[in-house]
């Protein structure tokens, strides 16, 4: 398999975990305005809070290799990225499997009583973990280590990856971040008919529609490179449709992090009744997104470019002569 495959399968397989995760993002984020969620007792209804949490990093660090592959790599095809790909994915499974025990233990105690709840909760908490992690690593102290040696040489490679491949992987990225927005936009729209929509104080309201904003301008983003490439380029590889289509996926980033924190603020602060509870917990939200999607990439970008320079400049004093 070429190295720019193995990338592109990465990606795939990160796909496959976000689709699983904007169903508990979109349950956590539309629960809250349910008619019976103000009968829940108060533990669950924190519990609510605390498994929207998990589930919103979950989805941060999925996405987080689209940016760092736009930003940090430029697109291309390294060893590097592979690494970060597979640390994202492993990474984002603890907080997803913390979110899916909580969700099912508040679903299964409507039904079934604390008890049922506790027992369900625990159940998908143990499944999850095993089949998860606990296999895995079992598995891997007998099979495997000629796999991860390869894979560990090769995190100083990169290729020169064709064009065709690069186009695929950065349409595969904008699909590994539009089922999150996709889910956002659906709790949006959904909950503004909603008598508990209409109950929220008017500040919570007016997040909630510059949030809705943000999320559609997002979405309009991730789907602008398909049509670009259609309409313009009539389905053919250029490199100005990798450029253009590289610039709106990462600046799809931009309005889905403070369209996803600024509804956050608005389900804790109904969960929590407090306002100020709701702003410090969308602010710690916006930190952790921008810092993962932003930050770290364009960090690790100058970081880069600096070494570079300093080698160049090294390189050109020692080839003077004396």
């Amino acid at each position: 398999m070429q190295f720019g495959d193995k990338i592109k399968t990465a990606l795939d397989e990160t796909r496959m975990l976000i689709l699983g995760a904007q169903i508990l993002l979109g349950f956590g984020f539309r629960s809250v305005f349910q008619d019976a969620f103000d009968d829940l007792p108060l533990y669950s209804r924190v519990l609510d809070g605390v498994a929207l949490m998990l589930i919103v990093v979950t989805v941060a660090l999925l996405i987080t290799p689209e940016p760092y592959h736009r930003i940090a790599e430029e697109g291309r095809s390294t060893g590097r990225l592979h690494h970060f790909v597979s640390v994202m994915a492993s990474a984002s499974l603890l907080p997803f499997t913390g979110g899916l025990a909580i969700a099912t233990f508040i679903a299964s105690e409507r039904i079934f009583g604390i008890v049922g709840g506790l027992v369900a909760g625990f159940l998908f908490l143990s499944l999850s973990l095993t089949l998860w992690f606990g296999v895995e690593y079992q598995r891997r102290r007998h099979v495997g280590e000629r796999e991860r040696a390869i894979f560990a040489r090769q995190k100083t490679m990169h290729e020169d990856t064709p064009l065709d491949q690069r186009i695929i992987q950065m349409l595969t990225e904008a699909r590994v971040i539009l089922p999150g927005a996709q889910a956002l936009l659906g709790f949006q729209l959904a909950i503004t008919i909603t008598r508990s929509f209409a109950a929220l104080p008017q500040s919570s309201q007016i997040v909630h529609a510059a949030s809705l904003g943000c999320i559609a301008l997002a979405i309009v983003l991730l789907m602008a490179p398909a049509a670009y490439h259609r309409i313009v380029f009539a389905g053919e590889d250029s490199e100005e449709m990798h450029r253009v289509g590289s610039w709106l996926v990462t600046a799809a980033t931009v309005p889905l992090a403070i369209g996803l924190t600024g509804d956050v603020y608005v389900v804790i602060t109904k969960i929590a009744a407090s306002s100020a509870v709701g702003a410090i917990v969308s602010a710690a939200t916006l930190l952790l997104l921008v810092g993962l999607w932003h930050v770290l990439p364009i960090t690790v970008r100058l970081r880069r470019a600096m070494v570079r320079s300093h080698r160049a400049t090294s390189g050109g004093m020692r080839s003077r002569p004396g």
